[in-house]
């Protein structure tokens, strides 16, 4: 499972990277062609969709890496118990409000699929598609992260330093 989980991760970071530089070109070539009076429209929208899956798929990989938002002033006052605890409490507060993300992402693809993109003669479903489809790969990283947390000792729930 490791194994997979590597690839997975390794694609994902090489998309990200791709897919952020795309967006910068894009962008970049649609403004400049705007001001020497071209005007490529269709470059918008590609930019559009390619953040829609950049937004999700980055959401995984800050997920893989700890490196959600929280507060650790907070947090590490608390005693070992407490830590574990609400680690725990939080992943499964995630892996909800993720549940949610993918029941109505599916919903939301299913009613998009006869809209189109307005330059492109592609439907906004493959927009839509990142919620449902970034949400599973974020709920496999919190399970993943939630299994290991409860196996973990509470004398190993040290301040951890994300260095």
């Amino acid at each position: 499972m490791k194994r997979v989980s590597k690839i997975i991760l390794r694609i994902e970071e090489v998309s990200v990277m791709v897919m952020l530089s795309a967006i910068a070109i894009f962008v970049f070539w649609s403004a400049l062609s705007r001001r020497i009076g071209r005007p490529i429209n269709w470059a918008q929208d590609i930019a559009l969709l390619i953040f829609a899956w950049l937004t999700f798929i980055g959401g995984d990989l800050i997920c893989k890496s700890g490196m959600l938002i929280n507060i650790d002033m907070f947090f590490n006052i608390f005693p070992k118990r407490v830590k574990k605890a609400l680690t725990i409490v939080f992943n499964l507060s995630m892996l909800i409000f993720l549940a949610i993300l993918i029941w109505y992402g599916f919903i939301l693809v299913s009613q998009s699929w006869t809209r189109m993109f307005n330059t492109l003669p592609l439907s906004y479903a493959w927009a839509t598609m990142a919620v449902p489809v970034g949400s599973v790969l974020m709920s496999l990283t919190i399970i993943e992260d939630l299994i290991k947390n409860i196996k973990k000792p509470i004398s190993e729930w040290e301040v951890e330093s994300n260095d």
